[in-house]
């Protein structure tokens, strides 16, 4: 696995690319700003990018945009976003484009090391990992009137670890229910958000984003 690492605070950095080396993985460029990620990723052609939302010059946007950027200069391109708070707003614009191979953490996960690899070789693997975390805080900011007012709280329980890149098996694991119920309330999630039985993975996908864009709406 070739990893580039975009993160202006030298420690974090320097941190993170020790912890990756010494898992036997290969850090092929370190970098502090989104021209120089940008630049590491065209060079090195990396099969994952770890990449700070807040960077040089403005400490705004400017990780979430060299990562969409990234994405698509090289469409097949992992990235791992971390993050010193919750960005809903960058969160849902990262995502936007669709939820493979994307994961979004709060940085404290660095220093939990089998949380951090875990996400890091999920969506490594084309998954998702979205910080419980951020997910819990999007939860609680959600409008009671928003489009996802018809599910039970069950539902929300379900729709809200899809939204972190489980799968059917690991749900029912976190809420100890059988997969059978996992995949029933799967089912009325679809059903009550009027997504059409056609793809199912594109369905999980977009049951996501409507998760997070209704959390988004209420600011």
């Amino acid at each position: 696995m070739r990893i580039v690492i975009a993160e202006d605070d030298p420690l974090l950095r320097e941190g993170v690319a020790m912890l990756l080396r010494a898992e036997s993985l290969d850090v092929v460029a370190t970098t502090d700003g989104p021209d120089s990620f940008l630049a590491a990723v065209d060079r090195h052609d990396p099969d994952v990018a770890i990449v700070d939302v807040r960077m040089p010059p403005t400490h705004t946007d400017e990780g979430i945009k060299a990562a969409v950027e990234a994405r698509r200069r090289r469409p097949g391109l992992a990235v791992l976003v971390l993050s010193a708070y919750v960005e809903q707003a960058f969160a849902t614009e990262l995502l936007a484009s669709g939820t493979a191979r994307l994961g979004y953490l709060l940085k404290e996960r660095v220093g939990r090391v089998e949380t951090f690899l875990d996400a890091l070789h999920r969506v490594a693997g084309g998954g998702t990992a979205i910080d419980p975390d951020v997910v819990a805080q999007l939860l609680t900011r959600s409008r009671p009137d928003g489009g996802l007012a018809r599910l039970t709280a069950r539902e929300r329980d379900v729709l809200a670890l899809m939204a972190e890149g489980l799968g059917n098996a690991a749900i029912a694991e976190r809420l100890f229910v059988t997969e059978g119920a996992v995949h029933k309330h799967i089912r009325s999630i679809f059903a009550k958000l009027d997504l059409a039985p056609t793809d199912r993975a594109d369905r999980r996908v977009t049951a996501v984003l409507r998760y997070l864009e209704s959390t988004q709406s209420r600011g």
